[in-house]
């Protein structure tokens, strides 16, 4: 699937290591660079909810129609599904919502 971003900042954090290692550390950073490969190789995001790549589950409440999967503990890959044909994943976010 093909990758947006919600911010730059973002964006910087999920293509770049060292600036990931230096926002959250190096095992979180080795996380979100394992999730947007996963992400990356799947056809669509039913297929990371079927196989349950990193936990992928849908959201509910005041998150309804987005989409995580888990990094460290108690940290979440935020993003949202655009498209039918060709999806498209968004990154929105990492964050403890819990």
């Amino acid at each position: 699937m093909k990758l947006e971003f919600k911010s730059k900042k973002l964006q910087n954090i999920c293509t770049n290591a060292s600036v990931a290692e230096k926002e959250y550390g190096s095992r979180m950073a080795e996380l979100i660079h394992q999730r947007i490969d996963e992400i990356t190789a799947a056809d669509t995001v039913e297929m990371l909810l079927k196989f349950r790549v990193g936990r992928c589950h849908a959201l509910k409440g005041n998150l309804h129609g987005k989409y995580a999967m888990d990094l460290a503990h108690p940290f979440r890959l935020i993003f949202i599904k655009k498209g039918v044909e060709i999806q498209v994943v968004k990154i929105v976010d990492i964050a403890d919502y819990h």
